[in-house]
């Protein structure tokens, strides 16, 4: 074989296999563990959402969650219903896919965001009523906090 041929289909195979990790950290991104309380409702309604925009979502019970979201570092302040982890990071409650997207795609150095309460009109949370205005707040693990997004 050409010894130019030879280097060119190293090189093309080094490539290939560079966009397959690619590939592999990219779906890793869109893998939602989420953690919920048997009794919730909306919380499969959020994880719904999260489905229509190409998120692939595990549903685990706890009746633990208070424990859950001590461990996540989740800010007592800003919790909410359900507690998720994605691409290194937690999303507390109803947390739009969007704002999700985002995060995993500015990989800011926080520890997660979050729908504080439970938003009326927030995703998982829409119905015959007004949605609330509502902020998207970021937090860190020395508890800085600030605003992600407002909806």
């Amino acid at each position: 074989m050409n010894p130019v041929r030879s280097s060119l289909l190293a090189l093309l195979g080094a490539v290939l296999l560079g966009l397959g990790a690619i590939g592999t950290a990219a779906a890793a991104d869109d893998e939602v563990t989420m953690f919920k309380d048997p009794h919730c409702g909306c919380c499969g309604k959020w994880a719904d959402h999260m489905r229509e925009n190409g998120f692939k979502v595990k549903e685990v019970i706890s009746q633990e969650m208070d424990q859950v979201k001590r461990q996540a570092g989740v800010p007592r302040a800003l919790g909410s219903c359900h507690t998720a982890q994605v691409g290194g990071y937690v999303v507390e409650g109803h947390v739009p896919a969007a704002d999700v997207k985002r995060m995993l795609t500015d990989k800011p150095a926080i520890t997660g965001i979050s729908a504080p309460g439970m938003p009326l009109g927030s995703p998982g949370m829409e119905g015959p009523y007004p949605a609330d205005h509502y902020d998207v707040v970021s937090f860190d693990a020395q508890g800085k906090t600030a605003v992600f997004a407002s909806h």
